[in-house]
């Protein structure tokens, strides 16, 4: 059989090991369900690519045994399912098509929505599982495992996932290994295909050209896994968890800040990040609604993390990140999104570049340290000069939700969940380059789009409490999109007066009604 035989032939270990799991997997629910009993969902995509042909090798391999022949594989019996749309790319038509014609498939062409077809077929058929091309990091695969049962309110169907725990770079491997043909899509710059309305070529595989016609490069040449989403087109929407949508264009953003460690509650370590984060977010406009100090303990964060998340458009979190029993902050973040933390193989990719000249002994005992590890991140200020300190901790972010924030300037990249930030630093220079980094990809039109800079002005008075109290309070109706507060630095001080907002003329106009209802001069800006 000819995958069996190209993967055998490779010298690519990883690839063999992911192969040969895959196919376990496979056979696995071969002796579980009858032929008549299993179907393949198939879609024209990479993923689906690459278990049309593991499920080819894997039926051969179990008929093989059954039979103990060695003869070919001259038709694929599994069913074969293909849910037709009219947004699919006319590509991805073409070339299931053309696949199934190749490969002796009988395609179950279903023109309906996949919940109702699978309804209708499942009723027609003695269909009891499915296998499907799902991998970790996709939206659907959340909780699943290589075996799971359908959820709750779908039609009960075992789905099985041989390629569950596959990476873009296996995805790749396999294909160019195998020689097999895919989608020609994936050779104009796409990545991840949808369905016409929300699928664009990968910006990152674009290739700098003279030519009017914008050209990219083909989808295996993604550095990074990671991004093999970038080519999505993402949707509006106006709740707390999309920040910067129409709705907010005018409004200050609500962030708040998180610290975890019992040395901070116990007066151990003096907490020096949380003064210099709300500080960088006043600086660009954002209110910061609550910091909190929380002990080390997995409940604590997950709970306060899930009420500051679903109040906040940004929730930044640091301490509590590291190899100890007591680093919690991750398995805290996944459990308040309800999701459980998972090996991300990319990031162990990625690491393996960065330890491989600190590592010592036999290649296999790095290689399985690598997998049950994950790298945890310190710097340490010596002279003028970084060091990286590297330490190690179940190799696992909270699944499906993790997005990995990448900047030249960071040995590590920053991890986003959601609305959620965490944060490496441990001291405040740390913090500094962080959020360099942070704002300079937001600049670049980088996935948080959170750091919009807002003007403010700063007014200082020698007037009372009393004297200000319903100017200020009226002020506030006439400019609800100015955010106005004030503080005295002392008790016996001058009051000083703060107005923010996205629009720098509707600051200065608030600034001139304020000085209105007041004698000239009383008013004296701050720089």
């Amino acid at each position: 059989m000819e995958i069996d035989k190209a993967i055998g032939e490779s010298d690519d270990t990883r690839l063999k090991t992911k192969y040969n799991n895959a196919i376990f997997v496979i056979r696995r629910a071969l002796s579980l369900y009858s032929i008549e009993e299993v179907a393949f969902s198939f879609n024209g995509g990479k993923d689906s690519t690459v278990l049309l042909h593991l499920l080819r090798a894997g039926y051969f391999l179990h008929k093989k045994e059954l039979s103990c022949s060695n003869g070919g594989l001259s038709s694929f019996p599994v069913r074969t399912i293909y849910f037709e749309s009219p947004s699919a790319f006319t590509e991805i038509n073409a070339f299931t098509y053309d696949a199934a014609q190749t490969y002796g498939i009988q395609l179950d062409i279903i023109r309906q929505d996949f919940k109702s077809g699978l309804e209708a077929l499942l009723k027609a058929n003695p269909i009891r599982a499915i296998f499907l091309g799902v991998r970790i990091g996709d939206p659907t695969a959340v909780g699943q495992e290589q075996f799971s049962p359908s959820s709750p309110g779908w039609p009960p169907f075992m789905r099985v996932n041989p390629i569950l725990d596959w990476s873009y770079r296996d995805v790749w491997a396999f294909l160019l290994t195998c020689k097999v043909k895919y989608c020609s899509l994936y050779d104009q710059g796409y990545t991840s295909i949808g369905s016409i309305h929300d699928t664009v070529p990968n910006a990152l595989l674009s290739v700098n050209d003279t030519s009017s016609k914008e050209k990219f490069k083909p989808a295996y040449l993604l550095s990074d896994g990671r991004l093999e989403r970038a080519g999505r087109v993402k949707k509006n929407a106006s709740t707390k968890n999309d920040v910067g949508s129409d709705s907010q264009k005018h409004e200050v953003l609500l962030a708040s800040v998180i610290a975890v460690g019992d040395e901070i509650l116990s007066g151990t370590v003096e907490d020096q990040l949380g003064l210099s984060l709300c500080k960088k977010l006043t600086s660009v406009g954002w209110s910061v609604q609550q910091t909190s100090v929380l002990r080390n303990d997995i409940d604590s964060v997950s709970e306060e993390v899930d009420r500051q998340r679903s109040i906040c458009d940004m929730v930044f979190i640091y301490g509590g990140v590291g190899p100890l029993h007591s680093d919690v902050t991750l398995a805290g973040v996944a459990k308040a999104f309800g999701v459980r933390l998972a090996p991300d193989e990319e990031f162990e990719e990625y690491l393996r570049h960065l330890i491989s000249e600190h590592c010592t002994g036999d290649r296999n005992e790095v290689s399985f340290v690598l997998r049950i590890t994950f790298l945890i991140y310190l710097y340490i200020l010596s002279q003028n000069s970084y060091k990286l300190l590297l330490s190690f901790q179940m190799a696992q972010l909270p699944e499906g939700i993790t997005e990995l924030l990448h900047h030249e300037k960071l040995s590590v990249p920053l991890i986003k969940c959601r609305n959620v930030i965490v944060l490496a630093a441990t001291n405040t220079e740390e913090l500094e380059k962080e959020w360099e980094c942070l704002t300079e990809l937001t600049k670049l039109g980088g996935s948080t789009s959170l750091l919009e800079l807002y003007a403010s002005r700063r007014l200082m008075t020698s007037l009372t409490d009393v004297e200000v109290a319903e100017p200020l309070s009226k002020l506030g109706l006439e400019f609800p999109d100015i955010y106005l507060g004030c503080y005295r630095k002392s008790r016996q001080g001058p009051i000083i007066i703060c107005l923010k907002g996205k629009d720098n003329a509707r600051i200065d106009s608030a600034v001139q009604a304020l000085r209105k209802k007041f004698k000239e001069g009383v008013f004296v800006d701050m720089k």
